[in-house]
């Protein structure tokens, strides 16, 4: 397995250095955070994402399902760019699909890249779809990226590919970063009140939030000034909500007087940086996954991570672990997180001049791997 670097030395650019990359999408935030800060020695277009054929002009931002999978797409589009990059969406696709679509860029000599954020979706209840999809894209892929050396370590032993290792970059924009506290004092010591927050979305198929609650109100009702903040989205927690969920929706009706239950419709960027920064800890309530951008959004901002055992969560960056996935949840070690986040002095927000130095390494590692990539791909036509 090889971490990727930034070239010492950054040459002059030249028409010749544009790389033009079909990135599948362009408009995701993880995305728009690979162009690099400051002046690249290799200049990487992202091609706009085209507007799905459903899509209304209001709409035209929105990317999924991802046009540019679709093989005639394709077809019509090969002389637009040099490299076709797959990070999300794929999962719109069957893998007879998927194959099309690389038998596409084979046919017209275009790499392929996939960068593998989820070994396992976490929008699908089971792995077998996702999993048939993955063995399409990782096997045929010119080159894999991934975030962690954990998930590295989960392709060779699967696919016996080596993955490029290259960490998240962030996530919240860097002026709010700058707005913020680097620095927070830890909560026993500060007093006042602990606000644990539990965000429950609209129920992800890898969420068991009900299964948590027992512990959370346990380890947050023995904390002087204790809240356990659960929010959630109206489709799921209104009983006129399209995918009521009775029995969370009952349970959270139920629960005592610690626990602050919000229902609301889909955070704006702007307010999901609010209530992360409003945050003394965020529990990830997860059964399975691989990766998490929340995670990130919450280094940002400062705000302590209770992440589950199961993906490569701790890989990323400090976390407050306990054991969780499809088998069994460790009440005692979910209690304990929380006590250590309030015992705990935080680890400071991530320092701006920090994320944008990584920001640079990761997108001068994007633009190297793509150079080669091409390179070999044009002394081999």
């Amino acid at each position: 397995m090889r971490v990727a670097h930034r070239p010492a030395s950054v040459p002059h650019r030249t028409g010749a250095d544009v790389i033009r990359v079909a990135s599948v999408p362009a408009g995701h935030v993880y995305i728009r955070h690979l162009a690099p800060v400051e002046r690249a020695w290799r200049e990487v277009v992202r091609l706009d994402d085209p507007a799905p054929p459903d899509a209304s002009p209001a709409g035209q931002s929105r990317w999924w399902p991802p046009v540019m999978l679709d093989p005639a797409w394709i077809e019509r589009a090969h002389d637009s760019f040099d490299l076709f990059h797959v990070q999300f969406g794929f999962d719109a696709f069957a893998p007879a699909d998927l194959r099309r679509a690389v038998e596409a860029l084979r046919e017209h000599g275009k790499p392929l890249v996939h960068t593998a954020h989820d070994l396992r979706n976490p929008h699908h209840r089971t792995r077998e779809l996702h999993d048939a999809q993955l063995d399409v894209l990782i096997p045929a892929a010119d080159a894999v990226i991934t975030l962690t050396s954990g998930a590295a370590a989960e392709i060779e032993r699967r696919w016996s590919r080596e993955a490029v290792v290259l960490p998240h970059p962030h996530v919240v924009d860097f002026e709010t970063m700058k707005s913020l506290p680097a620095t927070r004092r830890a909560p026993a010591d500060r007093g006042g009140e602990f606000r644990v927050g539990l965000h429950v979305k609209s129920l992800r198929s890898c969420m068991d939030p009900l299964a948590m609650l027992p512990a959370l109100v346990r380890a947050v009702s023995s904390i002087p000034g204790g809240v356990l903040q659960v929010d959630g989205h109206t489709d799921v927690l209104d009983p006129a909500g399209a995918r009521y969920d009775v029995e969370l929706a009952s349970a959270l009706r139920a629960a005592p007087s610690c626990v602050d239950v919000r229902i609301h419709d889909f955070f704006s960027d702007a307010e999901l940086v609010e209530y992360l920064a409003s945050l003394d800890l965020s529990v990830l309530p997860y059964r399975f996954g691989t990766h998490s951008g929340w995670l990130e959004a919450c280094r940002d901002v400062g705000t302590p991570v209770a992440a589950p055992t199961c993906g490569y969560y701790a890989d990323q960056g400090p976390v407050h672990s306990f054991t969780m996935d499809e088998d069994r949840l460790d009440e005692d070690e979910l209690a304990d997180a929380v006590l250590a986040a309030y015992r705990q002095t935080p680890p400071p927000a991530e320092i701006v001049a920090r994320r944008r130095a990584q920001r640079d390494q990761i997108a001068a590692a994007h633009a190297e791997l793509y150079a080669d990539l091409v390179g070999a791909r044009c002394a081999s036509a």
